[in-house]
Protein backbone atom coordinates (compact mmCIF):
# COMPACT_ATOMS: atom_id res chain seq x y z
CA UNK A 1 0.00 0.00 0.00
CA UNK A 2 2.87 2.37 0.83
CA UNK A 3 4.44 1.60 -2.55
CA UNK A 4 1.16 2.35 -4.33
CA UNK A 5 0.84 5.74 -2.59
CA UNK A 6 4.50 6.51 -3.31
CA UNK A 7 4.11 5.60 -7.01
CA UNK A 8 0.82 7.52 -7.23
CA UNK A 9 2.53 10.55 -5.65
CA UNK A 10 5.40 10.35 -8.15
CA UNK A 11 2.99 10.05 -11.07
CA UNK A 12 0.92 12.99 -9.81
CA UNK A 13 4.02 15.07 -9.21
CA UNK A 14 5.42 14.27 -12.64
CA UNK A 15 2.09 15.14 -14.29
CA UNK A 16 1.97 18.50 -12.52
CA UNK A 17 5.63 19.14 -13.31
CA UNK A 18 5.08 18.12 -16.92
CA UNK A 19 2.06 20.39 -17.29
CA UNK A 20 3.90 23.25 -15.66
CA UNK A 21 6.91 22.91 -17.98
CA UNK A 22 4.60 22.75 -21.01
CA UNK A 23 2.77 25.91 -20.03
CA UNK A 24 6.10 27.62 -19.46
CA UNK A 25 7.29 26.54 -22.91
CA UNK A 26 4.08 27.83 -24.49
CA UNK A 27 4.45 31.11 -22.59
CA UNK A 28 8.09 31.36 -23.70
CA UNK A 29 7.17 30.69 -27.33
CA UNK A 30 4.36 33.26 -27.15
CA UNK A 31 6.79 35.81 -25.73
CA UNK A 32 9.28 35.00 -28.50
CA UNK A 33 6.53 35.41 -31.12
CA UNK A 34 5.54 38.77 -29.61
CA UNK A 35 9.15 39.93 -29.74
CA UNK A 36 9.35 38.92 -33.39
CA UNK A 37 6.18 40.85 -34.14
CA UNK A 38 7.58 43.90 -32.38
CA UNK A 39 10.79 43.70 -34.39
CA UNK A 40 9.05 43.27 -37.73
CA UNK A 41 6.45 45.97 -37.08
CA UNK A 42 8.83 48.80 -36.32
CA UNK A 43 7.28 52.23 -36.43
CA UNK A 44 9.12 55.32 -35.32
CA UNK A 45 7.32 58.65 -35.17
CA UNK A 46 9.04 61.92 -34.36
CA UNK A 47 6.85 64.99 -34.32
CA UNK A 48 7.81 68.59 -33.67
CA UNK A 49 4.50 70.39 -33.20
CA UNK A 50 6.15 73.81 -32.89
CA UNK A 51 7.82 73.50 -36.29
CA UNK A 52 5.12 71.28 -37.84
CA UNK A 53 7.59 68.59 -38.95
CA UNK A 54 7.02 64.91 -38.59
CA UNK A 55 9.02 61.82 -39.45
CA UNK A 56 7.26 58.47 -39.58
CA UNK A 57 9.45 55.47 -40.37
CA UNK A 58 7.70 52.15 -40.90
CA UNK A 59 10.31 49.56 -41.76
CA UNK A 60 10.77 46.22 -40.08
CA UNK A 61 14.12 46.07 -38.38
CA UNK A 62 14.99 49.76 -38.42
CA UNK A 63 14.32 50.39 -34.74
CA UNK A 64 16.52 47.51 -33.60
CA UNK A 65 19.21 48.52 -36.13
CA UNK A 66 19.06 52.10 -34.84
CA UNK A 67 19.67 50.97 -31.27
CA UNK A 68 22.29 48.34 -32.07
CA UNK A 69 24.33 49.71 -34.98
CA UNK A 70 23.83 53.44 -35.48
CA UNK A 71 26.10 55.99 -33.86
CA UNK A 72 24.58 57.59 -30.76
CA UNK A 73 22.85 60.95 -30.87
CA UNK A 74 25.21 63.94 -30.94
CA UNK A 75 28.00 61.84 -32.49
CA UNK A 76 27.50 63.80 -35.73
CA UNK A 77 26.74 67.51 -35.92
CA UNK A 78 23.51 68.72 -37.46
CA UNK A 79 25.49 70.26 -40.34
CA UNK A 80 27.09 66.87 -41.07
CA UNK A 81 23.69 65.15 -41.09
CA UNK A 82 22.15 67.79 -43.35
CA UNK A 83 25.09 67.57 -45.77
CA UNK A 84 24.44 63.83 -46.15
CA UNK A 85 20.65 64.01 -46.14
CA UNK A 86 20.28 66.58 -48.93
CA UNK A 87 21.92 64.62 -51.80
CA UNK A 88 20.47 61.31 -50.61
CA UNK A 89 16.94 62.74 -50.45
CA UNK A 90 17.33 64.28 -53.92
CA UNK A 91 18.33 60.89 -55.32
CA UNK A 92 15.57 59.13 -53.34
CA UNK A 93 12.97 61.53 -54.78
CA UNK A 94 14.30 61.05 -58.33
CA UNK A 95 13.94 57.27 -57.97
CA UNK A 96 10.49 57.61 -56.37
CA UNK A 97 9.22 59.83 -59.20
CA UNK A 98 10.97 58.03 -62.07
CA UNK A 99 11.73 54.42 -61.09
CA UNK A 100 14.10 52.73 -63.53
CA UNK A 101 12.86 49.19 -62.86
CA UNK A 102 10.32 47.22 -60.85
CA UNK A 103 12.67 46.87 -57.88
CA UNK A 104 12.96 50.65 -57.55
CA UNK A 105 9.20 50.92 -57.97
CA UNK A 106 8.80 48.57 -54.99
CA UNK A 107 11.47 50.23 -52.82
CA UNK A 108 10.87 53.94 -53.42
CA UNK A 109 7.15 54.17 -52.79
CA UNK A 110 6.87 57.89 -52.08
CA UNK A 111 9.08 60.98 -52.17
CA UNK A 112 10.51 62.54 -49.02
CA UNK A 113 9.48 66.15 -48.42
CA UNK A 114 12.83 67.49 -47.19
CA UNK A 115 14.00 70.88 -48.42
CA UNK A 116 17.38 72.52 -48.25
CA UNK A 117 17.50 75.64 -46.10
CA UNK A 118 14.84 74.60 -43.58
CA UNK A 119 15.97 73.87 -40.03
CA UNK A 120 14.25 70.59 -39.20
CA UNK A 121 16.13 70.21 -35.95
CA UNK A 122 18.64 67.62 -34.85
CA UNK A 123 16.25 64.74 -34.15
CA UNK A 124 14.60 64.81 -37.59
CA UNK A 125 17.97 64.99 -39.33
CA UNK A 126 19.41 62.24 -37.12
CA UNK A 127 16.57 59.81 -37.83
CA UNK A 128 16.45 60.61 -41.53
CA UNK A 129 20.21 60.14 -41.87
CA UNK A 130 20.17 56.83 -40.04
CA UNK A 131 17.17 55.56 -41.97
CA UNK A 132 18.84 56.40 -45.28
CA UNK A 133 22.03 54.62 -44.15
CA UNK A 134 19.99 51.61 -43.00
CA UNK A 135 18.00 51.55 -46.24
CA UNK A 136 21.11 51.64 -48.42
CA UNK A 137 22.89 48.91 -46.46
CA UNK A 138 19.81 46.68 -46.19
CA UNK A 139 18.95 46.90 -49.89
CA UNK A 140 22.52 47.13 -51.24
CA UNK A 141 21.75 50.42 -52.96
CA UNK A 142 23.80 53.60 -53.23
CA UNK A 143 21.92 56.87 -53.28
CA UNK A 144 25.00 58.64 -54.59
CA UNK A 145 27.31 61.17 -53.05
CA UNK A 146 28.60 59.77 -49.80
CA UNK A 147 29.04 56.10 -48.96
CA UNK A 148 26.62 54.99 -46.23
CA UNK A 149 28.35 54.40 -42.89
CA UNK A 150 26.54 53.53 -39.67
Amino acid sequence: MKNTIWILSLVTLSVFWGCNSTSKTVADSNAAENKTVEKTNDTIRIANDELEYEVIIIDGGFNSWLHSTAKPRNFYSQNYLEARNIPWVIEWNNRARFPRNSRERDLFLMPIDYQNGIDYGYEVNYLLYNYLVYFQLKNNIRLGGFAPRP
